[in-house]
């Protein structure tokens, strides 16, 4: 894990920077950016449940039942969050056909669209497309078996289609999928001219004709075939020509999506907030179970939604020895970001009971405010100690280090420690931390609390599992020209 470090604090961020990207690699055509559509509408529905659109929609929407390939396999649903993939497809069929003749169905980056319940947060996860990764075996659309094998990610849809993606991506995170919406190179651009373009912000000119993209320096908006020359290009000076880089800006893309998306003035207007919905409607295709009652659904919980909440990742990857145009997913670096997706338990439980006094002389909890807490993670599960930290930042708590104990062991259990005169603040942590009865410890530090992590574990009852911060994460809020 990257460190950084200050005057007694000690912080762990999600991941150390990526390996070296994979060189370009022949075919340039695939899209990402029409995913951030997909993200949009949620988004813009959110705040619509009032105009009684939604029957009118619903008819453009082109669906498709995946729930006999899917299997019984599946990871389980802990909470009420919603998880939605979303595929970008580059189909050549009917308006796509102008982009080339490929035959077959393919997708770029999938996204991993996570909503937290209560619609308190959005994250969108990249998977690379160049990622090596196990891939179950999968029913094929006109009948047959693919066989599990190791290959690229995006080998799953091109033989299996979306279900297959879905299977894949699930059986990666452990993340149970709730929904997929899928857009293609047309609806991308039918969106974006809804939307009246997309701001971007570019570095220097761009002049690529095989993209059809023309572009002055600096802020602008993008419509139509320069917003699609824009998120797909590879070879028009922008980044360094690899996937991943193009990952980055497709990101930055679906930020300023997002924004426009969710800017008041639209949301305001009933007329243009439903002509962007009926010409994303008519621009996707969705699994059958996303129904009208669970848009509304969906819709309700994401009431209040802004993009200040909505950020971008992309999942952690190194190297793949074998091959120096692939990728791997890093473990150790995405394991924690895929356990909080799967425990986010943002909406609030009851406030654990305080603990009692055990008798004369015993100590009050103080509040969590006046309590200072040093976080140590004594298991090899990495970033455990500041996806904690932060729950108790979050609980009021003063957290004044987070670090990791030199002899780490999967037989560690959770301790809280206190230093002389720190009876009370131990306490607090303890009323807020049930099950770990607060110890001496006579080297600590006056008037200090110390909780070790161990494997069982330090959730707060009522925090949320935190979503770990990944390196080059991108939010929706931040102003165009200060993306990657």
């Amino acid at each position: 894990m990257q460190q950084l470090a200050a005057p007694d604090r000690v912080y762990f961020t999600g991941g150390a920077p990526p390996p070296p990207e994979p060189p370009e690699r022949g075919r340039g055509w695939r899209v990402l950016g029409g995913l951030s559509i997909a993200l949009s509408v949620l988004l813009v529905v959110g705040s619509l449940t009032a105009y009684g659109f939604w029957r009118r929609l619903d008819g453009q929407i082109t669906r498709e039942n995946v729930d006999g390939k899917l299997g019984d396999d599946r990871p389980a649903k802990l909470n009420s969050s919603m998880n939605i993939l979303l595929i970008g497809s580059d189909s050549r069929e009917g308006e796509n056909a102008r982009y080339g003749t490929e035959e077959g169905r393919r997708s770029d980056t999938a996204i991993l669209l996570h909503l937290s319940p209560g619609g308190e947060r959005a994250i969108g996860i990249s998977f690379p497309r160049d990622s090596m990764v196990q891939i179950p075996s999968c029913k094929k659309a006109g009948g047959g078996t693919v066989p599990a094998r190791l290959d690229m990610i995006n080998s799953a849809y091109a033989q299996g289609g979306p279900a297959c993606t879905w299977k894949t991506i699930e059986s990666i995170t452990d993340v149970r999928i709730d929904h997929y919406v899928e857009v293609d190179f047309a609806g991308f651009k039918r969106v974006v001219d809804a939307l009246g373009g997309v701001e971007i912000c570019v570095p220097k000119a761009v002049h690529d004709p095989k993209a059809e993209l023309y572009l002055r320096a600096g802020r602008q908006t993008v419509r139509g075939e320069a917003a699609l020359g824009y998120v797909r290009t590879r070879t028009g000076g922008l980044g360094d020509g690899s996937d991943l880089s193009r990952i980055k800006r497709q990101q930055a893309f679906m930020a300023s999506v997002v924004k426009k998306a969710t800017d008041k003035g639209m949301l305001a207007d009933p007329g243009k907030a439903y002509a962007f919905l009926s010409a994303v409607a008519s621009s996707i295709k969705a699994d059958d179970r996303l129904t009208v009652s669970a848009m509304q659904k969906l819709a309700g919980g994401l009431r209040g939604m802004s993009a200040g909440k909505v950020r971008f990742v992309t999942v952690p990857v190194q190297a793949y020895p074998p091959d120096p145009n692939r990728v791997q997913i890093n473990p150790a670096q995405a394991k924690p970001l895929f356990e909080a997706i799967r425990e986010d338990n943002t909406v609030p439980e009851a406030a654990p009971p305080p603990v009692k006094p055990a008798g004369r002389g015993a100590a009050k909890p103080v509040p969590p405010a006046q309590v200072k807490v040093a976080v140590y993670n004594a298991t090899r599960t990495d970033g455990l100690g500041q996806r904690t930290a932060d729950q108790l930042t979050e609980k009021g708590f003063q957290v004044v280090k987070v670090g990791t104990r030199r002899n780490r062991s999967d037989d560690a259990r959770t301790q809280i420690l206190f230093g002389p005169g720190a009876r009370p603040q131990a306490a607090a942590l303890a009323a807020a931390l049930p099950g770990h009865p607060p110890k001496l410890w006579p080297s600590g530090r006056p008037g200090q609390v110390y909780l070790i992590i161990g494997a069982d574990g330090a959730d707060l009852p009522g925090a949320a599992k935190t979503v770990p911060k990944v390196v080059g994460e991108i939010r929706a809020d931040q102003d165009v020209c200060a993306q990657p």
